[in-house]
């Protein structure tokens, strides 16, 4: 895949078997048709991707790498720019194109007259001929989108998002889209209920999945000065009800927000506490607690490490310090699994046959559902459950301690998702294709 031009920039067990069968012969065929299909497109195709929405999260920014390394695998002839959010910053940009050293990276939104607020993603706007929207926790850029499709008539994709309703605007403007790709199957069946009605909507898995930045000298580096051994040790993830971005972001303190992570705190992470002390005891392997987001290193100190008890404080490190998204994947390679509160380092974790659990709460979106779409609902907590949280502890020492069955379960998990990354890029593909009437062309603006 080219990343630049020289161009002006231009769920039950039974149904989840029922679907591995069905789509197995589909995804065999699809490993062939990468490049036999983009060499008879018309022209090549020139995707804009609409993602990186933000990088308080390392899984916000997982999202982007994922999506493009499912293009560089499917579409390896197309070329893309990437239309980030205003807040990518360069140490973040830098992350992407040490991966993908051709990236074009453009910011800006779409001006009243139809132009890019800056040359670059003007520029963008006209060489573009297809917008897709990457995976998000719902239709993030509809602005965005919205005004593409006004101004420039170019067709455009959806890929991997959650979704749990728009206003009657947003689902004319879905029902648009040549495809929308929902990353788990409650989103997909949400859209539908309220009128959504774009010809092609299925499930499709959060791009995250195909993330495979790596960072292993800052890993081993870190492992290292912290006495951790690969193979050695699993990772724990706190997290509170509420994300308090007014920590970390200047805006006020949401004061309900932070009344209800207070009351919640305790009744969250006294299960982790219990699973981390049973990893120490029972296995004699240590536990690492790190963060997803900027706020989680505070959390993990003050509610999980400072509570425990000493004889298992000794074989816990507490990471002090945020990390990026390839350290921390390298890192996840390096352990026997994670376990927590959050959802995208688990993705990640998966996609690189690393075994995740995932907890959530009845404050979240639907997201961790997908855990279910890909035959982990054994792995999935629902912390407002007393008989989920009672089994997270046994869930967490099987990681360590029937190693054999948990691999497998993870190799099966990973074969739904890699199925469902090609029949989804074989349908953007298609977009291209001389034979579709959906072949997109570039108009003047």
């Amino acid at each position: 895949m080219n990343m630049e031009t020289t161009k002006p920039v231009a769920s039950s067990q039974s149904s989840r078997r029922d679907f591995l069968l069905q789509s197995s012969v589909a995804a065999t065929a699809a490993l062939l048709w990468p490049r036999a299909l983009t060499a008879a497109m018309p022209e090549t195709p020139r995707i804009l991707l609409r993602s990186s929405w933000q990088i308080v999260n390392i899984g916000d920014i997982a999202h982007t790498p994922g999506v493009l390394a499912l293009l560089e695998k499917y579409l390896p002839d197309s070329e893309v720019i990437l239309w980030s959010s205003g807040d990518l910053t360069p140490e973040v940009s830098s992350l992407m194109t040490h991966r993908f050293p051709q990236l074009k990276i453009v910011k800006g939104r779409i001006n009243e007259d139809g132009r890019g607020s800056t040359p670059e993603l003007d520029e963008a706007l006209r060489w573009t001929n297809f917008l897709l929207h990457g995976s998000g926790a719902s239709f993030v850029a509809q602005r965005d989108v919205r005004d593409f499709v006004r101004h420039c008539n170019k067709p455009f994709g959806i890929y991997g998002i959650t979704f749990s309703g728009t206003t009657p605007e947003g689902i004319e403007l879905l029902n648009q889209a040549r495809f929308i790709f929902f990353r788990e199957t409650v989103s997909l069946g949400v859209a539908k209920e309220q009128g959504v009605t774009c010809p092609i909507m299925e499930f499709g898995p959060d791009g995250a999945f195909a993330t495979d930045l790596v960072n292993d000298a800052a890993a081993d580096a870190f492992l290292e000065a912290a006495g951790l051994q690969a193979g050695k040790f699993l990772c724990c993830i706190p997290r509170l009800r509420f994300t308090p971005y007014w920590l970390i972001r200047n805006q006020p303190k949401d004061e309900a927000k932070a009344d209800r992570n207070a009351l919640m705190q305790e009744h969250d992470h006294a299960p982790l506490r219990d699973a981390i002390a049973a990893v120490v005891r029972e296995t004699g392997n240590k536990v690492l607690i790190c963060p997803e987001d900027m706020t989680q290193m505070a959390i993990g100190r003050e509610l999980l490490y400072n509570r425990l008890p000493e004889d298992v404080k000794s074989q816990v490190v507490c990471r002090d310090t945020y990390w990026l998204t390839d350290e921390a994947l390298s890192t996840y390679k390096r352990s026997l699994g994670l376990f927590g509160l959050e959802m995208h380092s688990p993705i990640m974790c998966i996609g690189n046959g690393i075994p995740a659990l995932v907890g959530r709460f009845e404050e979240q979106t639907s997201k961790g559902f997908m855990w279910r779409d890909i035959g982990l609902n054994d792995w999935l907590f629902d912390m407002d459950q007393p008989d989920d949280v009672a089994r997270l502890t046994p869930t967490v020492l099987r990681l360590v301690q029937q190693r054999e069955a948990v691999l497998k379960e993870v190799e099966a998990a990973q074969q739904i998702v890699t199925q469902r990354q090609a029949a989804t890029m074989k349908i953007l593909a298609d977009q291209f294709s001389p034979d579709s009437s959906a072949t997109p062309t570039v108009s003047p603006r």
